[in-house]
């Protein structure tokens, strides 16, 4: 059946978020450098080690994973939405920001946790000025805008997602529905909220296609209502033998060059 509607993920899809991740660490650890004699990465990797940890901890996590949120977004985000649950962990966060950069330091042997927590907000501001996309991102949307209806169903807190579109705001306009998990209830893989995509812009699985970069949220999720699906492997990542994209592609301009042949 003819492709009408492209659903598109939005991190590490259209947005480079590993990368945007990745510089504002850099950015941050170069400045802890210069206090303390520590190797930049090797702070990051212990940072990263403990953010992980703690967030596991956390009464929220089971909440988080169901709609999507890692540690590293815990990093930064504000969490300043209505539900109850994202009102705990806005409440928890700043204390989170401070203990994985102070547990990282401490993991190298410094104990300052007042410049723990000092990083742990200079890493908020690093991350908000950092925004990262794909050369080929608008390239490619500006050429798909007018002959389909595109999507955006992305997983995370609204007020995160939402930021990270304010700070790169030439993408919103270029969708009719904007669809965050965290508003829904679910987030990817959930069934639910592909069927909920498709009664809001009252479209069937068989006209839509998903384009993601995750096997595990937007490869299987689509798959679970029968829709087909693009996998985006920039980095050559192995494929998993339970969940098989119905294609595979290394850019959006592969992309782009496959929906001519659906249409």
């Amino acid at each position: 059946m003819t492709i009408k509607t492209i659903i598109f993920d939005l991190d590490d899809t259209l947005l480079w978020d590993q990368k945007s991740v990745k510089t504002a660490f850099e950015r941050t650890c170069e400045y802890a450098s210069i206090k303390y004699d520590v190797e930049p990465a090797v702070l990051e990797e212990s940072v990263r080690a403990a953010a992980r940890e703690l967030y596991e901890g956390y009464e929220t996590y089971e909440h988080t994973v169901t709609i999507g949120i890692n540690p590293f977004e815990g990093l930064w985000g504000t969490f300043d939405d209505p539900t109850p649950e994202f009102q705990q962990m806005k409440e928890i966060v700043p204390g989170y920001r401070a203990a994985a950069w102070t547990n990282g330091l401490k993991a190298l042997g410094i104990d300052d946790a007042e410049f723990g927590a000092e990083l742990g907000e200079r890493f908020v501001a690093e991350r908000k000025v950092a925004p990262f996309l794909y050369e080929d991102t608008f390239e490619v949307l500006d050429q798909l805008k007018d002959q389909y209806q595109l999507i955006l169903l992305t997983n995370g807190a609204p007020s995160l997602q939402n930021l990270k579109l304010e700070i790169t705001p030439e993408i919103a306009p270029y969708f009719d529905y904007v669809i965050i998990s965290g508003d829904f209830g679910k987030g990817k893989p959930d069934a639910s909220i592909f069927e909920h995509v498709m009664k809001t812009a009252n479209i069937t699985a068989e006209e839509s296609i998903m384009v993601g970069d995750n096997l595990m949220t937007d490869i299987l999720g689509s798959s679970r209502v029968g829709m087909r699906n693009v996998w985006i492997n920039r980095e050559e990542k192995p494929r998993n033998p339970n969940v098989l994209p119905t294609y595979e592609v290394t850019s959006l301009t592969e992309l782009l060059e496959l929906v001519k042949t659906l249409s």
